[in-house]
């Protein structure tokens, strides 16, 4: 049978099976309670408490809501596949960065970046860097996981803690993705919302550079404070290492060029980090010296360097396809949670209830904001987080008169954005393995992805590049009079 992939609305859900709010919070108090006693109080990994929350979750599905158990399958069935592409990426990306590391391009680009990059300017340069790839290519992922391991070689040997590193990664990596029309979020925020590609994008500009800015002008001030922290000889140390373990050269940088290219052309993701796959194993045997057999082994289990510099070791230490497995294991298990909260209802009745709670543009702005992250929290998964609230809040942005783009904007400015703060969901999950550096420890730093939904909701309450369908120029204060919504 064929699964449908449109989520259903508070309103599509049968009168008998419809939760009110008290009844859809239960599950999402379930869940809250199991993940805080596993992953905080025992500390645990999040698998095992996902475990728990699934069980609880269709045991209330099944007993309470009354939904067969073959639903609730279906409902599994969906998310997962919803969340296959970013599965499949997980996969791909642990195969790259081996396959990077193994033929030298990784390393020799930290070789290179720390000869000619300093504490002063490496953050801000990482962050416009992250910037630019990320809009040339359509990817967040793609840039943190390849250009962005880097960074975090590079950063370490500079003497730059690690989670600032990642931040900067992050702050300019979703910065170019949201403003690409290469990027599937901003054409999937675009698409839901029935918004033209390129007025969504324009609505998001202005946020988007604000943002930006603020965290551009952040990590300059973080820059400053690192500057002459590096140990006298420690750069000398890592290149040392590095050079001894590997053929430093230009040649290298085959994979990254064909994978880059690639996706630069409009080709998707999958096969674009495939073909760095290949190009990897290629350069590792006619580069590196490597046997074809060794090279092919090291892109499944991954590469334990041995430079004879404990750090360089640690930074390019990685686990291959195997390695992988533990993280998307994390990733299947929150798309099945996300999969039974969508079938029975109660992401449905959550973008209800915050919608008949606002009363004005700014409460609508604000609503939509928090119901996005909300579901980037719940569902586990950015798609979700924006096809919910965007095709269920879609009546009210109607009724106050408001354009199609003010609604995509929203979904996408706190939806795409904050992904990587979700420790469980396929955002931070891929984030943190990818770049090494634990969500908690790098959130704080993130400061693209905390100011972009903040800078949303101050436009909402202002009114500035607030859009309405008489007059799409007229900007009027958010608390101007405005309908009250029947939420049908």
């Amino acid at each position: 049978m064929a699964l449908d992939f449109t989520p259903k609305t508070y309103d599509e859900i049968p009168e008998d099976k419809r939760p009110s709010l008290g009844e859809a919070l239960v599950p999402i108090a379930g869940m809250i309670l199991f993940l805080s006693v596993g992953m905080i109080y025992l500390e645990m990994d999040p698998q095992m408490p996902l475990l728990w929350g699934i069980a609880f979750a269709g045991l209330f599905g099944r007993y309470y809501f009354g939904y067969a158990w073959s639903d609730l399958y279906d409902g599994i069935g969906r998310s997962i596949l919803t969340g296959l592409q970013a599965i499949l990426i997980l996969f791909v990306i642990y195969m790259v960065i081996s396959a990077w590391i193994d033929s030298g391009t990784i390393p020799t680009l930290m070789y290179y970046g720390l000869e000619f990059l300093s504490p002063t300017i490496f953050l801000p340069f990482t962050v416009v860097l992250s910037a630019v790839v990320a809009f040339a290519i359509g990817s967040s992922w793609t840039t943190a996981g390849t250009l962005g391991v880097a960074m975090i070689g590079i950063g370490s040997g500079l003497g730059i803690p690690e989670a600032m590193t990642a931040g900067a990664v992050l702050s300019g990596a979703y910065t170019g993705d949201k403003n690409s029309p290469l990027s599937d979020t901003t054409n999937l925020a675009a698409a839901v919302t029935n918004t033209e590609l390129m007025d969504h994008i324009r609505a998001m500009r202005p946020g988007t550079a604000i943002s930006f800015a603020i965290s551009l002008l952040l990590f300059v001030v973080l820059g400053l404070s690192a500057s002459g922290t590096i140990p006298v000889d420690r750069i000398a140390e890592i290149q040392g290492g590095l050079e001894s373990s590997y053929a430093i050269s230009p040649l290298t940088f085959v994979p990254l060029v064909i994978t880059f290219a690639l996706a630069f052309y409009g080709f998707p993701a999958l096969p674009s980090l495939g073909a760095g796959i290949f190009a990897g194993v290629a350069v590792s045997t006619t580069v590196q010296g490597v046997g074809f057999a060794a090279a092919w082994e090291t892109v499944h289990f991954g590469t334990s360097p041995e430079t004879g510099v404990d750090l360089t070791d640690e930074l390019l230490a990685s686990g291959g396809l195997e390695g992988s497995v533990w993280v998307v294991s994390i990733v299947v298990a929150a798309l099945a949670l996300g999969g039974i909260l969508q079938e029975t209802g109660v992401l449905a009745a959550i973008a209800y209830h915050i919608g008949r709670a606002v009363s004005s543009v700014a409460g609508l702005t604000a609503g939509t904001a928090a119901g996005t992250i909300a579901m980037n929290f719940l569902a586990a998964e950015q798609y979700m987080a924006i096809v919910v609230p965007g095709m269920t809040l879609q009546n009210l942005y109607d009724e106050y008169d408001l354009e199609s783009r003010n609604l995509s904007r929203a979904v996408e400015a706190s939806g795409t954005t904050t992904s990587a703060f979700v420790p469980w969901g396929s955002g931070g999950v891929f984030m943190a393995s990818a770049l090494g550096v634990p969500v908690i420890e790098y959130a704080p730093y993130y400061f693209f992805g905390i100011l972009s939904p903040l800078i949303l909701v101050l436009m909402g309450v202002t009114g500035w590049r607030i859009f309405y369908k008489d007059d799409p120029e007229r900007e009027s204060p958010a608390e101007a009079d405005a309908p009250t919504p029947s939420v049908e």
